[in-house]
């Protein structure tokens, strides 16, 4: 269900009214919360709900087995076997056609003949998401770090709605120990939980979608067609939309999740103001990114192995956190350029060390770090955004290439989204707190009328439709 539509507005108005209203008995309560939640996600295809339920009883399964493993080797064979069964209908269902493609295709290539069998399956919405959840929670009773937990909390715990199908990626101890809190209706925090839910509607339904319709889609489809400056401002905006596409769902989620009192972490904190690729992705999608360092990166030994042990264990993990966004060359090559640049500045830092010189932190450094960061952050976005290897280098030359191309696709409001975009990265919290701090003071009645008046602009400002979140199909 898209959060954006008439159909979640008044799926949340009845989840509002019941949660509130069962919110003295929890047990009917987390039941009541399981359904909404199932409804939610089958709302697309019903089928898939038998899906989320079966990671969900495997995940708890395995919780509980590794929980009862009283050996070192024992917890170790039973974690392994709970995790790798919560991945499998995750690798089946988003891999399966991608690997078997390229094996057939490199066994011919090789003059072999593999008859593997090719299965187009549909990718069901969010099962990255929920499956990395399942993992941490396996995982996290594996470490000791937490205990298992009911039949019900657990279930609840994969399904909640707000963050289901993109995320953020919520860990055990984040959201479950929240399961069982008695939340009173007059601490809620309602003017946050709405100024998030309407910025993020903002991000998504006008930026996102003019950015998308004006420029981004059009140059992408054919780059053969548009001109260097068009191909140039096409990346830009791509980065635009992907960061309000994605951010705006994000806030929408976390919005949502404290109109019913709950706290979400955060997700995003203003990326392209970034200095450093290591540093965007420390303000990027930041649950995956502490996800993929806590049961990926330092599981492969971190940084406790000698430099070279390093680099290679910083590849391996952007490599397969590219690869969890699609499967498709495209993202793998997206994942190692990350890798990469992290690599080269995880060298650098390294070499500053040994060498004891540290350069001065200037404005002037700052904003050419910035800029810098953000433009190679852009052209990794063009391997992302594109449906293949030869759109993407295509796309790239064209800025060689397209000088002579006339420029059409590139007007003011153009250039306004994007530069208005950027320019609010870099705003200090300050001024949007304050405004947020005075929109609180309203009388209730005046409060609603200006958020129902929000509602009405953002909805005229948008296209008819809106086109599913981006995420949705990772």
């Amino acid at each position: 269900m898209l959060f954006p539509t008439t159909d979640f507005a008044i799926f949340f108005s009845v989840v509002f009214l019941g949660h509130w209203l069962l919110n003295p008995r929890p047990t009917t309560w987390k039941v009541f919360m399981i359904g909404a939640s199932y409804v939610f996600y089958a709302w697309w295809d019903w089928r898939f709900v038998l899906l989320l339920g079966a990671v969900s009883l495997l995940a708890q399964e395995g919780a509980l087995t590794v929980d009862g493993r009283q050996s070192p080797r024992g917890r170790r064979i039973a974690t392994t076997i709970a995790v790798a069964s919560v991945l499998a209908p995750l690798l089946y269902f988003k891999y399966y056609g991608f690997f078997s493609v390229n094996l057939s295709n490199a066994a011919e290539s090789l003059g072999l003949h593999l008859s593997v069998p090719l299965i187009q399956v549909i990718l069901p919405v969010g099962v990255s998401f929920f499956t990395f959840m399942a993992i941490a929670y396996v995982v996290d009773v594996s470490r000791g770090t937490f205990a298992p937990v009911g039949w019900l909390d657990a279930f609840l715990y994969l399904s909640f709605f707000p963050h289901l199908v993109a995320g953020p990626i919520v860990r055990p101890a984040e959201l479950i120990p929240q399961l069982d809190v008695r939340r009173d209706p007059r601490h809620v925090d309602m003017t946050g939980g709405a100024w998030l839910i309407l910025g993020g509607l903002f991000k998504k339904v006008v930026v996102s979608s003019f950015l998308a319709a004006a420029i981004v889609d059009p140059v992408f489809g054919d780059p053969s067609r548009h001109s260097a400056i068009e191909t140039l401002v096409a990346v830009w905006g791509y980065a635009i939309v992907i960061y309000a596409d994605f951010s705006g769902y994000t806030d929408i989620a976390i919005g949502v999740a404290k109109l019913l009192g709950f706290q979400f972490p955060q997700n995003f904190d203003r990326p392209y103001s970034a200095r450093s690729l290591q540093d965007f992705w420390r303000r990027w999608h930041m649950t995956l990114s502490r996800w993929l360092r806590d049961y990926l990166y330092i599981p492969l030994g971190g940084s406790r192995r000698g430099e070279l042990r390093t680099y290679a264990n910083i590849m391996t993990t952007m490599v397969l956190g590219g690869l969890w966004h699609g499967a498709a060359w495209t993202f793998v090559f997206w994942g190692a350029y990350h890798g990469a640049g992290q690599t080269i500045g995880a060298w650098r830092r390294n070499r500053a060390a040994a060498s004891g010189i540290e350069r001065p932190v200037t404005p002037q450094r700052v904003w050419a770090q910035r800029l810098v960061t953000f433009n190679l952050v852009c052209l990794g976005w063009v391997f992302f955004r594109a449906d293949s290897m030869a759109t993407a280098f295509s796309m790239l030359g064209r800025l060689v290439t397209g000088w002579s191309t006339p420029t059409t696709l590139v007007h003011p409001m153009v250039l306004f989204a994007v530069a208005g975009m950027l320019a609010l990265q870099l705003i200090p919290f300050s001024p949007t707190r304050a405004l947020q701090d005075s929109i609180s003071s309203l009388r209730p009645v005046a409060m609603g009328v200006g958020f129902g008046v929000a509602l009405v602009v953002i909805a005229s400002l948008g296209p008819q439709g809106v086109a599913p979140f981006i995420y949705f199909r990772f």
